[in-house]
């Protein structure tokens, strides 16, 4: 099956996001699922970057690196786009964190998504050593120096948090470096980044998991677009659905508890369907599905919905 074709042919670009801390996945069956994913014709593979997780009970769990899955999923497929849901540029030292995208960028031939974020979970960032303190004004200086190091390629930079004096990333992927994805609808991160950007990102609480919720992100992307001078036709919306199979019983969250959201996308191919064409109608180019449960079962089960999407 020529599946770039078919997939041009799709209403918006239909993507995965891999497990997190639903339940212990090992890499074999985390490779089991990367090759699913490809091989059912959708477009891209998320990773959620998160160190740690704080449950309830006072016990850990943290999910595998993300860049590392990245790498590897990058070396293991051949078409699909791909890329952290969404990294936070305080975890690392954002001239290293530009080599690690322009790296795997370059493993994949050119197929990253790099989304970004500031992060939110103050659990990790302790623990890790990680500032959490003034979380934008850090993520806006670290965001500077990742983008035009991707974007030109050097940059010398001194701020109040971070800097690159005579900073070069050699070699560079791709002219212009892979596309960046902005994980926030927030005022203020929407005034720093999309001068630059080419995506935005929510999760499905921002939109109440329905198509729905999509016109009033919209409506706040495009009053920041007025405000810096880009036309809002140029960065592409994207969201994450949540979608329940047979034996979901709820995701599992950061704090151990069960997501609340109370219409999980479910049912037959053709009501999924029919769903993802209403957030295609809604404006959005691309969703996102977080899968309960995630395993190798619900990603082929979906194969048929991605079938029927192909036929307009």
């Amino acid at each position: 099956m020529d599946t770039a074709a078919v997939a041009s042919r799709r209403p918006l670009r239909v993507g995965i996001q891999l497990p997190e801390i639903e339940r212990p996945v090992r890499w074999p069956e985390l490779a089991s699922m990367i090759r699913a994913i490809e091989d059912a014709g959708f477009d891209s593979i998320w990773t959620g970057d998160h160190f740690l997780y704080r449950m309830a009970d006072g016990s850990a769990e943290g999910p595998w690196d993300a860049w590392s899955v990245l790498a590897a999923a990058a070396a293991m497929t051949s078409r699909v786009a791909l890329g952290p849901l969404v990294t936070p540029v305080g975890f690392y030292n954002p001239a290293v964190l530009a080599k690690k995208a322009a790296t795997v960028d370059e493993i994949s031939g050119g197929r990253l998504v790099l989304g970004l974020g500031a992060g939110w979970n103050e659990v990790e960032f302790r623990g890790y050593g990680v500032p959490f303190d003034h979380r934008i004004g850090r993520f806006e200086e670290a965001f500077t120096i990742v983008r035009t190091l991707l974007q030109e390629g050097q940059i010398d930079f001194q701020g109040e948090y971070f800097s690159a004096r005579d900073c070069q990333l050699v070699p560079q992927s791709r002219p212009g470096g892979p596309p960046i994805m902005i994980g926030s609808v927030g005022e203020r991160m929407l005034n720093i980044t999309l001068p630059y950007v080419q995506a935005w990102n929510v999760w499905h609480t921002e939109t109440h998991n329905s198509p729905d919720g999509v016109a009033p992100l919209l409506a706040r992307v495009a009053a920041a677009c007025a405000r810096v001078g880009r036309d809002p036709a140029t960065v592409d919306a994207t969201v994450v659905a949540l979608v329940r199979m047979a034996g979901g019983m709820g995701r599992r969250q950061g704090d151990g508890s069960i997501d609340a959201t109370p219409n999980p996308l479910q049912g037959p191919p053709e009501v999924i369907a029919e769903e993802l064409r209403a957030y295609a109608r809604a404006g959005l180019a691309e969703v996102q599905l977080v899968v309960d449960p995630i395993t190798v079962e619900s990603i082929e089960a979906l194969a048929p919905t991605l079938e029927l999407l192909d036929r307009g």
